[in-house]
C-alpha cells in the first residue's frame, strides 16, 4: 500500500468526516470540534489532527486509579492499528509527569509544536482527576468577629 500524504488525507476529511462536530451558534459555525482520538484539543484543524498526521500524542486519564495515559504514534505502524500507539500510564506527581511529557514530545524532536498543548492538556486532566478534600469545613472568620463586639 503506498503512503499517502497527509495533506491530501486532510484535505479530504476536513470537511466531513464521523468525528466532526458542527455546532452552530447564533447562525455561524465559527469553531468547529472534533472527536476523534490523537487530538489533544479537539479542535478540526490540520495541525491537531490525529487521522491526517503521522506523529501524534494523546494525554487522557488512565483508568480508576489516579493515573494519566500517555500514548504517542509509531509513525512506521500507520497500517497495524493495534500496536500504533506507544502507550505508557504516569502515576507520579505533576512535575515528574510534566518533566516527562516535555521530554518525549518537545525535546526528543517527536512534535515540538505540540509541547504547549500537551501541557496543557496533562494540567487539564490532572485538575480533573483531583477529588475534592472533604472534611470540616472553616468557620467565618467576620462571623466571630461582630459576636465579639457585642
Amino acid at each position: 500500500m503506498a503512503a499517502v500524504p497527509g495533506q491530501l488525507i486532510w484535505e479530504i476529511v476536513k470537511r466531513n468526516n464521523s468525528f466532526l462536530v458542527k455546532e452552530f451558534g447564533r447562525g455561524t459555525a465559527g469553531v468547529q470540534f472534533s472527536k476523534e482520538s490523537n487530538n489533544l484539543y479537539n479542535l478540526n484543524s490540520y495541525k491537531h489532527s490525529g487521522l491526517a498526521n503521522k506523529k501524534t500524542v494523546t494525554i487522557q486519564p488512565g483508568g480508576k486509579d489516579q493515573s494519566i495515559l500517555f500514548a504517542t504514534t509509531k509513525s512506521k505502524k500507520q497500517n497495524k492499528p493495534s500496536s500504533l500507539l506507544h502507550k505508557s500510564l504516569m502515576k507520579k506527581e505533576f512535575r515528574r509527569m510534566a518533566k516527562a511529557v516535555t521530554n518525549q514530545v518537545g525535546d526528543n524532536y517527536y512534535r515540538p509544536d505540540l509541547k504547549r498543548d500537551a501541557l496543557a492538556r496533562l494540567s487539564a486532566v490532572n485538575r480533573s482527576l483531583k477529588v475534592a478534600k472533604s472534611g470540616v469545613k472553616k468557620r467565618n472568620r467576620q462571623a466571630l468577629k461582630s459576636r465579639g463586639r457585642k
